[in-house]
């Protein structure tokens, strides 16, 4: 339709709504690639610039980056240049957008277990320019939500989409061109005019003009590892999922690279302090970025925007933004190609640093402890207000990052926090006292207050009722293990049963029921007798409750096989072959116990084994 509707009129697509949003700019808007390219196949480069921008200054690029549409957003910038460096009323460039966007990014994505597995072995194809409208040859891999059949035939769905791939790529050459018609009587096989459309076709998207045979080759391999994925469970939602995800990270770093490389021609002088002048960009008047107080400062906004007049020096530049929401990939390739960004500060005077401990980013912190750049001189900043990277990792905002549940576990990686800040540089080498002349610690106590408390009732709940339970398997275990199957021979007291397999099970059993449900009792004692001090959440009460745990998991297991064992006796002779089924069902309430228990286990272990806390990686508020 939009192709019908351009060859008519091509002034319909400068027609404008209320924003000032033109056909053009809302198939960008909206992530419709094809429609864009289609309408820039009539519009061209040079009057496409005077249909990318609405009311409030975003541009086409700005639109694309903010709805993730990398693909789009590749292809906008090889199509126009000029937009990378386009600010919108706040002053934000692409750049900008981009940083505020952490999950796009591998390193701001969370992927465990066996997905891990899955997600290394899935390909994703690289982004290649494209110069027009290109209906795709062979459909993608998808579930549509228009189907006409139900979500849970995918796998089907997708065999029946891949067996017709299979046929199109043993017959390609063969009888009909790309565009369908008859093959021309010279070459009646269209060998030739296929691989000269498709050679064609190659140049215009800028890729390489491979012969015909070695894209087959590709496509087929393409083929077999999309075929494998579906044997292995591409049809659910959850690979697809997984696939799509893999997708955006890969493309967004396509896009950060693009971004960077056509902001590296802004060269700076020798002594690193005065940008080069550069050239007004096309018909919206603004400028490369410029320095000041050590900080590169993005270009002012247009003219005659309607939008907040921000200062300049109080804007973040992209390796701030990256920072605080932790995309560690633009800050790694930003201090690649631009050393001199690793000074840059905000209004706080808040450097990559600070803004990285502040926010809780250890990857970031991690990567510039790793890159040795300056350090003496970056690391040893200070806000403001006096305050160190000691003192910002000791100070508890209203944003919780950490990916853990439960305010003990939170206050235990907030230490780990602070004591992995403290012991990454040499001691004695923060500034001991900020302006207010409190020290770091002074600092953690004061903020950590409120947490202390609900971590210490978090404690007191989960150990009394976890005590309750251990009580009840130490009194049934005592009693279990003074009493003998079968009784004992009168004459010399050795039990009746001595010799059954069974019976050394039951004595086994119940005498490591009693003993690890005492050591499971006394480790909820001794959390209950606690005085909840903050630094008894680092190691102390952490290493309680998990051994009370793994003490009381093993004690709910021992006391079952020991009733289990003690009871098949009774039933041996007669019901020898139903008794598992009536063990099963009798241990389900007990075992269901365990089982609600598990997740706070596992995140017991997981807080402990993990030196450096992991992030949630959701996005840090404005």
């Amino acid at each position: 339709m939009c192709h019908f509707i351009a060859s008519r009129d091509t002034k319909l697509m400068g027609r404008r709504n209320h924003d000032s949003e033109t056909p053009f700019f809302l198939a960008a808007l909206h992530g419709r690639k094809d429609a864009f390219l289609c309408l820039h196949s009539f519009c061209g480069s040079d009057q496409g610039y005077s249909f990318c921008r609405r009311n409030d200054g975003e541009t086409i690029l700005h639109c694309a980056i903010a709805g993730e549409y990398f693909e789009l957003a590749f292809q906008i910038i090889h199509l126009y240049e000029d937009l990378v460096s386009c600010v919108n009323e706040q002053g934000l460039s692409p750049l900008h957008l981009l940083a505020t966007k952490p999950s796009a990014f591998k390193t701001g994505s969370s992927i465990r277990g066996y997905y891990k597995i899955i997600y290394h072995f899935i390909i994703i194809d690289k982004l290649e320019p494209r110069t027009h409208y290109r209906q795709p040859l062979f459909p993608e891999l998808k579930y549509s939500e228009n189907a006409k059949y139900p979500e849970n035939y995918q796998s089907c769905a997708n065999f029946g989409w891949l067996i017709g791939r299979a046929f199109q790529l043993l017959v390609l050459g063969r009888g009909k061109n790309d565009g369908g018609q008859q093959a021309d009587a010279e070459d009646p096989d269209g060998k030739h005019s296929e691989q000269k459309a498709l050679h064609q076709r190659q140049r215009a998207e800028g890729r390489p003009a491979f012969p015909a045979i070695y894209v087959t080759c590709f496509d087929a391999i393409k083929f077999m590892s999309k075929a494998m994925l579906i044997i292995f469970g591409l049809g659910s939602m959850e690979i697809v999922k997984l696939q799509n995800r893999k997708q955006k990270h890969v493309w967004s770093v396509q896009v950060l690279d693009e971004l960077l490389k056509r902001t590296s021609r802004h060269e700076y002088e020798d002594n690193g302090q005065n940008p080069a002048d550069a050239q007004l960009l096309k018909d919206d008047g603004t400028k490369p970025y410029s320095l000041m107080d050590g900080a590169l400062i993005p270009p002012p906004p247009a003219e005659g925007g309607n939008g907040q007049d921000t200062e300049t020096g109080k804007r973040e530049t992209p390796i701030l933004i990256a920072a605080k929401n932790g995309v560690v990939e633009m800050v790694y390739k930003i201090l690649q190609l631009f050393p001199v960004a690793v000074h840059d500060m905000n209004s706080d005077k808040k450097n990559v640093v600070l803004l990285a401990v502040e926010n809780r980013q250890p990857y970031v912190y991690r990567l510039l402890l790793d890159m040795k750049i300056m350090r003496d001189s970056i690391f040893r900043k200070v806000d403001k207000d006096g305050n160190t990277a000691l003192h910002l990792a000791a100070r508890l905002g209203e944003y919780r990052p950490w990916l853990i549940p439960g305010a003990a576990l939170q206050m235990q990686w907030e230490i780990k926090w602070y004591e992995y800040v403290k012991k990454s540089m040499p001691q004695h080498f923060f500034a001991r006292v900020n302006k207010e002349g409190r020290i770091p610690k002074d600092v953690f106590t004061e903020t950590h207050q409120e947490l202390v408390k609900s971590g210490g009732q978090w404690l007191t709940n989960t150990s009394q009722s976890c005590s309750v339970v251990a009580a009840l398997i130490a009194t049934v275990a005592f009693a279990t293990s003074t009493t003998v199957p079968g009784g004992v021979k009168q004459d010399i007291g050795t039990p009746t049963l001595e010799n059954e397999p069974a019976f050394d099970c039951f004595a086994i059993s119940s005498l490591v029921a009693l003993c690890f449900s005492v050591t499971s009792l006394v480790m909820f004692l001794a959390i209950l007798t606690s005085r909840y001090q903050e630094k008894d959440f680092g190691t102390s009460l952490p290493s309680k409750l998990l051994l009370g745990l793994t003490s009381l998991f093993v004690s709910i297991a021992s006391i079952l096989i020991s009733f289990c064992s003690g009871h098949f006796f009774v039933l041996k002779d007669k019901l020898k072959f139903a008794a598992f089924p009536v063990y099963a069902v009798t241990c389900l309430p007990v075992t269901l116990f365990a089982i609600a228990q598990f997740p706070l286990y596992f995140d017991l272990i997981w807080a402990t084994i993990h030196k450096v806390p992991q992030r949630s990686y959701r996005a840090i508020p404005s």
